[in-house]
């Protein structure tokens, strides 16, 4: 007697995955149209019936939680923003704190990682950090709320972005860091990170820089704002090209701490002392803005707490409960970069 025909079978027939046709018989959203009636007409070709104990198996809770990392440059080969790092060891504690077991991995954005899980069965739900180009990023996130998966992201915080999101004001932070550079005397500013859709988190932290400007009426008619992404190098060539313009402000503002290093970097090289100078600031307060020379000024986005609601809230999601967006306020910590000796 011929053995029953699976899923593999089905796939060989239809020329897809095998976790194609498990998501074309569950009618995921993921599968288009066409694909997903060829591989029904298939099934039922070869009177392909869905073991019913097997699928509740599978749907069964797996007490892990999938933690996906958008990979990022980095002055090292993790490829991990540091500023993600001691989010994730509050992240790791709060899992265990509710019994969880937390499986960390990489996004990629080129594949399928949107889908996997959900096939797989491998987390209850996902917590994504990081994402680089959000335009690029969105769509995955679409489709996660549309196959009803379970997740959180750390992220700007606005109502018409998929998902549920912990993050921190970036508008405040933006606005305290350049009212401290103000108080410090600082009349004239050049805003060093990418502003735009594409980075709405730096986005934000431009947006409410500028603000504060205006509020103080140091405003200029056309803001001096340079592109970098969050790495050293990009903070390097971005002064560059800030010095080679001829401007010369009384103060950087950078979007990220490893954006102020490399911009500390680039005005060294020029002869330009910090804070002697220019004063310079950064953001998320990383570990090395503490050991820097000069030490930096920044602002501290509560990872702890980050990590501790990222994992809360999506466990409520899990149990069926309703959770909503958290902003949390931004910190100020001065240190040597932007306090002129007397």
């Amino acid at each position: 007697m011929k053995d029953k025909a699976t899923s593999f079978d089905i796939a060989h027939m239809a020329g897809v995955s095998q976790s194609t046709v498990s998501r074309a018989l569950s009618n995921s959203p993921l599968v288009n149209k066409e694909t997903r009636e060829r591989v029904q007409r298939i099934a039922r070709e070869m009177n392909y019936k869905v073991d019913k104990n097997a699928s509740n198996l599978r749907k069964q809770r797996s007490s892990t939680i999938a933690l996906l990392l958008f990979e990022d440059p980095s002055p090292d080969d993790s490829l991990i923003n540091p500023f993600f790092m001691s989010m994730l060891g509050s992240i790791t504690r709060a899992c265990a704190t509710f019994n969880y077991d937390l499986l960390v991995s990489f996004q990629n954005m080129n594949g399928d990682w949107h889908a996997e899980y959900e096939d797989s069965h491998k987390s209850d739900g996902l917590i994504l950090l990081g994402y680089g180009d959000y335009l690029d990023y969105r769509d995955k996130l679409t489709q996660l709320q549309d196959q009803g998966t379970h997740f959180v992201r750390w992220g700007a915080h606005d109502t018409e972005y998929p998902g549920i999101s912990i993050g921190c004001d970036n508008y405040q932070g933006g606005q305290i860091i350049t009212e401290h550079l103000i108080q410090q005397g600082a009349k004239s500013f050049a805003f060093i990170g990418t502003a735009g859709q594409r980075a709405p988190e730096f986005m934000a932290r431009f947006q409410g820089h500028i603000d504060m400007l205006a509020t103080h009426n140091l405003l200029p008619q056309e803001a001096i704002q340079y592109n970098a992404v969050s790495t050293e190098e990009a903070g390097f060539d971005a002064t560059q090209k800030l010095l080679a313009s001829g401007a010369r402000p009384n103060a950087l503002v950078c979007a990220s701490d490893l954006i102020a290093v490399g911009a500390i970097k680039c005005l060294k090289t020029h002869g330009i002392g910090v804070p002697r100078d220019m004063l310079v600031s950064g953001y998320d307060n990383i570990p090395i803005s503490g050991f820097t020379t000069p030490t930096l000024s920044t602002v501290q986005q509560n990872t702890k707490k980050a990590g501790e609601l990222l994992v809360s809230n999506l466990l409520k999601l899990i149990k069926g409960e309703s959770v909503a967006d958290y902003l949390m306020p931004a910190e100020l910590v001065i240190r040597e970069s932007t306090q002129r000796a007397d």
